[in-house]
């Protein structure tokens, strides 16, 4: 067991030196002798342990990020090609991600087609149709923003609580590149279309590199990540993501049946406070049934972080601005949010706990909705720092209201409650 044990390490080592000369511009065709000690050998959960302890040494996911691809082409040389696939049933959480790669690689070569064809064609010669064509297959591309959320906030969450943190980290940054080349596109697509040869730049400076990178990331999943995270979670674990899984949607197909989850090992809900005794407040008391009911109604989306920086609780309204699912709790907060603005929440943590900020708000455009979001540091009477809470609201409505309404009117009809 030692000597598999020394191995498995061995491995990792050879791994993180091959990746540091490739980093500082070694030819990978020097490295060549130890790539071929390791073909066979490496595991995907060695890969990725790789990638965490270059980041504990002091590499930033930027810098990982930047040598992604350059080491995903050694990675699958390491690997022997495609991995053969753990059969899993249908509908678990990871057939229908491995199923979503299919539809998405499948969109990459219809987009590719759709521009060669658009470029081909000559002035006026039914360019408005393959305008459309081409928005029509960048909206089945667009999708790939459900794949990814549902990754990021439900399978990178369990894969935190088995302490990998690192491949995380690079893979939501590289999500995020594809998300903004995506939106680069579509952006260059409308509302004035560009004419063919326009289209052929905005095709090698936007386009090009999004599928690169849509489809780099697909040989990530497949090859490392599914198959580390096959090899690392709990039956319970695929269980929870398959049941919240709904909440973020899915991209291009619909989940398979067959896969039962397993029951989850502890209640989904403990109540400490008996339903029937009420908490008492300086200005009053709830029940716990009240209390629920109010988080609930509120037109306003609260997440709270704990003073060691964990999401403990968050509402569930009737329309989340941003989705939520229980994956989060118990979550680093910082592991919450992409790589690129975790600075500002740390900036905000650490302000708040020393005292120097009390709120912080910003407000954004978010399709086609005005919203407001609000931190709050909660206090005790003596000042110490509890937590931190968020309050996201969408102002849209609120924006739109003129002069004043004294009469009472209902902005809705409501069908009769038990109707």
């Amino acid at each position: 067991m030692s000597e598999l044990i020394d191995n498995h390490a061995k491995r990792i080592q050879t791994l993180k030196g091959i990746i540091r000369q490739l980093h500082r511009g070694v030819d990978p065709a020097e490295v060549q002798s130890q790539l071929r000690a390791l073909v066979g050998q490496t595991h995907p959960g060695e890969i990725a342990a790789m990638e965490q302890e270059l980041m504990a040494e002091g590499m930033t996911v930027e810098e990982v990020k930047s040598m992604c691809d350059l080491h995903a082409t050694v990675v699958q040389e390491i690997l022997s090609g495609p991995q053969q696939a753990t059969a899993v049933p249908a509908g678990h959480p990871v057939d229908t991600f491995r199923r979503e790669n299919v539809a998405l690689r499948e969109a990459v070569s219809r987009m590719r087609l759709a521009i060669s064809e658009s470029t081909a064609l000559p002035p006026d010669a039914g360019a408005g149709d393959a305008r459309l064509r081409l928005r029509r297959e960048l909206n089945d591309l667009m999708e790939v923003d459900k794949h990814y959320r549902r990754k990021e906030n439900l399978l990178f969450s369990c894969l935190e609580r088995h302490g990998i943190t690192g491949p995380s980290k690079v893979m939501w940054a590289k999500d995020d590149d594809v998300r903004a080349l995506l939106k680069g596109f579509e952006q260059a697509l409308g509302p004035t279309p560009p004419s063919a040869d326009e289209l052929a730049t905005v095709f090698a400076r936007v386009a090009e590199p999004a599928l690169q990178a849509l489809s780099g990331m697909i040989d990530k999943e497949e090859n490392i990540l599914l198959p580390m995270a096959l090899q690392t979670l709990t039956e319970e674990e695929w269980g929870e993501i398959w049941q919240q899984s709904p909440e973020y949607g899915w991209c291009l197909v619909e989940p398979r049946s067959g896969y039962t989850a397993p029951s989850p090992a502890t209640p989904e809900l403990t109540v400490d406070l008996p339903r029937g005794r009420a908490i008492q407040f300086p200005t009053g008391s709830l029940n716990f049934e009240q209390l629920s009911a109010i988080f609930s109604t509120l037109p306003v989306d609260l997440t709270f972080v704990d003073a060691d920086d964990r999401v403990r609780f968050f509402s569930e309204g009737p329309e989340r601005i941003f989705p939520r699912s229980k994956a989060v709790i118990g979550r680093k907060v910082q592991h919450c949010h992409p790589p690129a603005s975790v600075d500002v929440v740390e900036r905000i943590l650490g302000d708040f706990r020393a005292g120097r900020q009390n709120v912080a708000e910003f407000w954004i455009n978010l399709r086609g909705k005005f919203v407001h979001i609000r931190y709050f540091a909660a206090r005790d009477p003596q000042g110490q720092y509890l937590g931190t809470l968020e309050v996201t609201q969408d102002l849209t409505p609120l924006r739109a209201l003129a002069g004043e309404r004294r009469l009472l009117q209902y902005d809705a009809p409501l069908a009769a409650i038990g109707s």
